[in-house]
């Protein structure tokens, strides 16, 4: 008779209601200069032509020696609507100190450029970068240092240059979705100023961003994440003083033992750049880039030893 008996019934479903969102809890949104970095890492690979061998020691935890040697032609400016190249090839010797407080990095290379980049944390939310090159020809030497400050739900970064230049940028948290920030900037030796504003929408599937600025760059970016191991890109760029006009559209596809990535652009540029994992600190690198416009085609391949 257990059986036969109906069951009790049951409450109507209610509808979810919407959880509110604490804004005295707002994430800490990305620093305000890669407010783009997921477009770039699709749209703009390290494309190189010729070949690249890319050596790196560890000699302890946290020091560690590179080599590098390229050889490949190189572009010079010329007036005519070919593109001009000559060979070349360059050896790069580098030294690497990392802590997790404490960054040093330096290249020194045989055309006698000099590179350096520190990146310190003076305290849990301010840390200081700074970076510089040195060269032989005059008026190509430069350096710039900032100070950059994490807070709980922003972002702010002071930068200053050689060449009295002065920059300032801010990002705020807005929803737990959604930030906006703004930047200016004062380049002195020029005499030229500038005001930017930025936003940018992310969610586990996708990142949307959009800037603008006094100078007359207008830019947009749309990353979809279709899977963990493919992601579609897009970017649109537009100068409104200069009347110029760039859409592009590329993929990231990771595989267990390579990565792909690839771009084309709306002035006839298509591009590919793969990296394959050959062994345990062994990768094989390929480039390739078609200019269809300027019939300019570039191929390099590469090895990276070392991790």
């Amino acid at each position: 008779m257990a059986g036969l008996v109906p069951p009790p019934p049951t409450a109507p479903d209610t509808p979810k209601q919407n959880e509110r969102v604490d804004y005295l809890n707002l994430p800490c949104p990305i620093p305000y200069d890669e407010i783009s970095r997921e477009a770039y890492m699709s749209l703009k690979p390290e494309l190189f032509e010729g070949m690249r061998i890319d050596f790196t020691k560890g000699l302890n935890q946290k020091f560690s020696l590179s080599h590098s040697v390229t050889m490949g032609p190189t572009e010079i400016p010329s007036q005519s609507t070919e593109t001009i190249k000559i060979p070349t090839a360059q050896y790069e010797f580098g030294a690497n100190f990392l802590d997790p407080k404490l960054m040093l990095v330096g290249r020194v290379l045989t055309d006698g450029r000099l590179n350096a980049r520190v990146k310190c944390d003076l305290t849990e939310n301010l840390s200081l970068k700074a970076n510089s090159q040195l060269t032989n020809e005059p008026h190509m030497s430069h350096g710039m240092a900032s100070f950059d400050y994490k807070g709980k739900d922003f972002r702010s970064q002071f930068q200053l240059g050689n060449g009295a230049l002065f920059g300032a940028n801010y990002i705020q948290s807005v929803t737990p979705n959604l930030s906006v920030g703004g930047e200016v900037f004062w380049a002195g030796q020029h005499r030229k100023s500038g005001i930017g504003y930025a936003a940018r929408y992310n969610t586990d599937k996708m990142v949307a961003t959009g800037q603008v600025a006094s100078t007359g760059v207008v830019a947009m970016s749309y990353v979809q994440k279709v899977s963990d191991k493919v992601s579609l890109a897009s970017d649109f760029m537009y100068n409104y003083l200069s009347r110029d006009v760039t859409a592009s559209f590329g993929y990231d596809y990771i595989l267990r033992q390579c990565r792909l990535r690839g771009k084309i652009d709306s002035n006839g540029v298509a591009a590919a750049f793969l990296e394959e994992r050959l062994n345990m600190g062994l990768n094989f690198i390929l480039s390739a880039e078609i200019d269809h416009r300027k019939k300019d085609y570039k191929f390099g391949f590469g090895l990276t030893v070392g991790e």
